[in-house]
């Protein structure tokens, strides 16, 4: 990939965040969200600040808004911002800082699906800006947001996944790469808790191969979750319900293996079975 510009003199102060992918980058706009969002931020200017006092003047707007960003005047910030993403040609170098800004401004608004949407734009559309990594993990942080309980639906956890895949393939170097993996993390164990607790609804109500299926993903997609170890108990339990007698076996040796001293998996899974004496008497008694 080419050197990415550096374009950070426009911002009076670098303070980026992350964007959503279309297509095989990320996810596509709600383009009348945006105008819905527009109409809004312009209707919801403080009284002394209107957008359309700069004369035309892109520079001058944009410097009203990191202004007004900066004041935490949130509402006049998106106004700005939002008319400059329609002023602006298409690859003025002026944009990128713009979506940026917008995404921060929505952000402070706790507007998380437009803030996502905003630093998508910047990466999509300057994928070698120096922001574009900071974009790409401001809109996987934004997507996260929006999927705060492993109980609730998981689009959006599935989106924010994605986005900070995105950014570990496409920017390997950047570094923010350490802090994506961590999000990686935390919402891998959100979703290891989300099949457990479908595992265990099923469990419950003894539908065993519905059980089965929600442990053995949360084992194969999760295994350094916190709740691959109770997965596999769990695994043992439903499989000797239904007298898969090999297949309890079969987990309860991995269990052994993986957690030798624990009380749990000693208590479910017995002892391990003693090795059989392989030694072959000599005939006559002679060593």
């Amino acid at each position: 990939m080419a050197a990415r510009a550096r374009t950070d003199a426009f911002l009076p102060g670098k303070t980026p965040v992350m964007p959503h992918a279309r297509g095989p980058l990320l996810g596509r706009f709600a383009l009348p969200l945006a105008a819905l969002a527009l109409i809004a931020g312009l209707g919801a200017c403080a009284k002394g600040f209107q957008v359309n006092q700069y004369g035309g003047s892109n520079e001058r707007l944009y410097a009203a808004g990191v202004r007004e960003f900066d004041r935490h005047h949130w509402d006049n910030a998106v106004a700005a911002f939002e008319k400059l993403t329609l002023d602006l040609p298409a690859r003025d170098t002026l944009l990128p800082r713009v979506y940026f800004y917008l995404g921060q401004a929505h952000e402070k608004k706790d507007e998380h699906l437009l803030a996502a949407q905003s630093f998508s734009r910047l990466t999509e559309a300057f994928p070698d800006d120096s922001l574009a990594d900071d974009a790409l993990f401001e809109s996987g942080e934004s997507y996260r947001k929006l999927w705060r309980k492993p109980v609730l639906d998981a689009q959006y956890g599935q989106t924010a996944l994605a986005t900070y895949r995105t950014l570990l393939s496409l920017y390997p170097n950047s570094p923010l790469r350490e802090r994506a993996n961590a999000a990686i993390t935390r919402l891998e164990e959100m979703f290891a808790i989300k099949d457990y607790d479908s595992g265990m609804f099923y469990l419950r109500r003894k539908a065993f191969d519905s059980a089965i299926i929600y442990f053995r993903d949360v084992v194969k997609n999760y295994p350094n979750s916190r709740h691959s170890r109770a997965a596999q108990l769990r695994l043992v339990n439903a499989y000797r319900a239904i007298r898969y007698k090999d297949d309890a076996a079969e987990v309860c040796n991995t269990l052994r293996q993986s957690f030798p001293g624990d009380r749990e998996v000693r208590e479910t899974c017995g002892a391990a079975p003693a090795a059989a004496a392989t030694a072959t008497p000599t005939p006559g008694g002679v060593r």
